[in-house]
């Protein structure tokens, strides 16, 4: 399979910077003062989040698309927790999909579900990260 499209970053660490290759992303790393930093800079955690609601967003209109659906009022909000298990850490994801009243009920489960089976965050994480749809 030949990518489509190839993202290139580079990082220095948690408490560093990530800059991808065409400069566009340019972001100072600080590890968040719930893990004893200074919280003067963004996270993984926080592009990881972002990535995915945007990803899922994406997803979500190309889907309710082919269903015939307007979803152009929803949106994604994406929260990313990184977990401590046995020497190892971990991330959970729930996704928060704010859909227009008129899609809530069986139609926009169904939607909601149909785009966890398309974007790619999505097939990333499955059976590797616990990713929790929440429908509001």
């Amino acid at each position: 399979m030949s990518a489509i499209y190839t993202a290139i970053a580079t990082a220095s660490g948690r408490d560093g910077r990530a800059v991808s290759s065409d400069n566009r992303l340019d972001v100072t790393l600080a590890s968040p003062k719930e893990m004893g930093g200074s919280g003067e800079g963004t996270n993984p955690e926080q592009l990881f989040a972002a990535g995915y609601a945007a990803c899922f967003a994406s997803a979500l209109q190309l889907v309710a698309k082919q269903m015939k659906l307007d979803a152009s009022e929803a949106s994604v909000t994406a929260e990313v927790g990184l977990v401590r298990g046995d020497g190892t850490f971990g991330l959970t994801v729930a996704l928060r999909v704010e859909l227009p009243d008129e899609l809530h009920g069986e139609q926009g489960t169904a939607l909601v579900e149909a785009a966890h089976q398309v974007c790619p965050y999505s097939n990333a994480t499955r059976g590797n990260i616990p990713v929790n749809l929440v429908i509001e």
